[in-house]
């Protein structure tokens, strides 16, 4: 049985919107050899559908975590789907599959929940491997072994090589055949990328360098899927949340593309979920606006409102990589973003305004105390992230923690950027209350 995953070590999850890329780890498999009550363990939580019968992990499952204090993310696959019912066969087949990869791997023997199981997997030796740990994702068993192997292929960080330059890097993410590549062309002035009608045949890419007057970014298109005749509609659906979230991991700023005629389906939700879970800056794109009429297209775009209403803050426009249309709307869109992005609030002036707002509207009391909101400083940006101190932070309903949310955005802006808000307790050391 082999896999290539990552484990995470005491310490929970990471922190939605850490920056900075963090690698891609894969738990793939045959059917049936517990990868979802790995992906699990390994994540902390139960996340993905575990049944002891083959096919029942029907999609992807994805989570932000740790190994050793190194950020991954952890990646739940639905099953290699083997070619013979002989389950050694199987293996090998996925060991070459993983060969030809060119990625680190680390192979393990799960439901080792003995030692004359742990015995028994030498047997996958024949398949020449060059080492194999015997783990239990059920019980625990030898996924301390496991954590150092993993830790030890880790790439080394490069947090700084994406974060600490001076132009935004702008991630082009979305479904299959949207036209994100014919997108890259039209932009840059260049047939970069391949296009082609058929969906998952956009092969590699590299970065391309944008530059229009004194704009000037980074682009990055989620390249990298084939069409094979092995890989249906489901896997190729599959790789672009892939590709989104490996673009995603080194971006400032996504620009989520959506094909006008078939508009937003729960796939876009998903992506666009993924860069608000990271923090990053959005701007929604209907693409072939051109290629429908005017009332298809106001019903794509109320549809997408209604699927993407969990981030109202993203612009949504309309575009044509093809004619060219809305192209110099959405480059604006995306400076704005990104200057949205890294946008800080000085301490007078949201305190002046959080004056404001507790006068017009103060925090209910919970469980008959009252909640006390002492002041309010922006401490990060990408994304914007607020610290409120208060007296009882499990005590500011969900429903107040929203309002102040849309009275910062109402007052301030930030659009196109998520922003957080975080609520900790008055220490001694905090300045008096206001």
């Amino acid at each position: 049985m082999s896999r290539r995953s990552k484990h995470r070590h005491a310490g929970g999850p990471v922190p939605a919107g850490t920056s900075g890329p963090r690698p891609l780890v894969a738990i793939v498999g045959r059917p049936n050899v517990g990868k979802s009550t790995l992906f699990n363990r390994l994540a902390g939580e139960p996340l993905a559908i575990v049944e002891d019968r083959p096919g029942v992990t029907r999609d992807r499952h994805y989570a932000d975590t740790l190994i050793l204090g190194r950020e991954v993310v952890l990646i739940d696959t639905g099953g290699f789907d083997p070619h013979s019912d002989d389950p050694m066969q199987a293996d090998r087949e996925a060991v070459q599959l993983l060969r030809r990869s060119g990625k680190p791997v680390v192979y393990v023997a799960n439901k080792a929940d003995s030692n004359r199981a742990a015995w028994e997997s030498t047997s996958h030796y024949t398949l020449g491997l060059d080492g194999l740990i015997p783990i239990s994702a059920l019980h625990g068993r030898g996924l301390g072994d496991m954590e150092q192997a993993l830790f030890d292929v880790l790439p080394e960080p490069t947090e700084h090589e994406a974060f600490d330059l001076d132009i935004p890097r702008v991630a082009l993410v979305g479904r299959p055949n949207a036209g994100k590549s014919s997108l890259v062309n039209r932009l840059t002035g260049e047939q970069r990328q391949l296009v082609d009608d058929r969906p998952g045949t956009t092969v590699d890419a590299v970065d391309t360098y944008y530059e229009d007057g004194e704009t000037r970014f980074v682009l990055i298109d989620t390249a990298g899927i084939r069409r094979k005749r092995a890989v249906d509609d489901v896997g190729v659906e599959a790789m672009s949340i892939f590709q989104a979230i490996r673009a995603m991991e080194r971006s400032h700023v996504v620009v989520l593309v959506i094909d006008a005629h078939a508009g937003a389906a729960e796939q876009d939700a998903k992506i666009a979920g993924l860069a608000v879970d990271r923090g990053r800056a959005l701007v929604v794109a209907l693409n072939k606006s051109d290629l429908v009429d005017r009332d298809t297209l106001a019903k794509s775009m109320d549809r997408t409102r209604e699927i993407l209403a969990f981030c109202p803050w993203a612009p949504l426009i309309t575009i044509s990589a093809k004619t060219g249309k809305g192209t110099k709307t959405l480059i604006g869109r995306i400076g704005d973003a990104a200057a949205e992005h890294t946008k800080r609030v000085t301490t007078s002036d949201i305190n002046k305004f959080f004056e404001e707002v507790l006068a017009k509207h103060p925090p209910p009391t919970m469980h008959g105390r009252e909640t006390r909101l002492y002041y309010v400083t922006q401490a990060e940006v990408r994304p914007p992230t607020f610290v409120v101190v208060t007296n009882e932070p499990e005590g500011v309903h969900f429903s107040y923690q929203r309002y102040v949310t849309n009275q910062i955005r109402e007052r301030f802006g930030f659009r196109g950027t998520p922003i957080r808000i975080r609520y900790r307790p008055k220490k001694k050391a905090d300045p008096d209350e206001r």
